[in-house]
């Protein structure tokens, strides 16, 4: 009896160590790279099965297709006003307040001075380009003043905002992208407008 207790007693010990370095030597190899995010997880879960490719070129459509879900993907979160969707021009809280406070306005000229271009192109064919190409440069240069002084306007009033409200953000390039936003049709602006005429933001 004592002699097996003994032996016993004495051989656990030393088999504890043996354990202990296979049990790490099992956790170190399963470490080998970055736990995955429950994220990344369900999102790999919810996609569908899709079979390896045989050949090159099953390989190259795959990858087409790929690209073009993700392209859509993007697109869609972009129409949605998605943050992380958007270019870098668009990204930040002051491209935010200018596209905010320009879809806004109950009535901006120069979303409507394409319909002015459109007219001088019908006088330059009415009229003709050689004999009335003074009024015509007048027409035009016409054209880009009010586009200008109207972004100028607005451009102060959202420089203004926003130093008010993001104090320290930059506003450089604000001007021009508040002229660019106001010559598009609110139907066709991306990001979308998020809020109505003369809603309060």
């Amino acid at each position: 009896m004592l002699r097996r207790r003994t032996s016993s007693a004495t051989a656990t010990p030393a088999d504890e160590p043996e354990t202990a370095v296979a049990d790490q030597g099992t956790k170190l190899a399963g470490k080998g790279r970055p736990t995955p995010k429950r994220s990344e997880v369900e999102r790999a879960r919810r996609q569908p099965y899709t079979a390896p490719p045989k050949n090159r070129k099953e390989a190259a459509a795959q990858d087409r297709e790929h690209r073009r879900a993700e392209q859509k993907r993007r697109m869609d979160a972009m129409r949605e006003g998605k943050e992380w969707a958007l270019p870098a021009k668009d990204r930040g809280p002051v491209r935010a307040l200018a596209r905010d406070y320009i879809d806004s306005r109950k009535f901006v000229v120069s979303e409507y001075i394409l319909f002015g271009v459109f007219a001088l192109i019908l006088l330059v064919f009415l009229l003709g380009r050689a004999k009335n190409s003074a009024i015509l440069l007048y027409i035009e240069i016409g054209i880009l003043a009010v586009i200008a002084i109207e972004s100028l306007y607005h451009g102060s009033r959202v420089i203004s905002l926003a130093k008010r409200r993001f104090p320290g953000e930059s506003t450089r390039g604000v001007v021009w992208y508040i002229a660019k936003r106001s010559l598009r049709l609110r139907g066709s602006r991306i990001p979308p407008t998020r809020v109505g005429r003369g809603e309060e933001f």
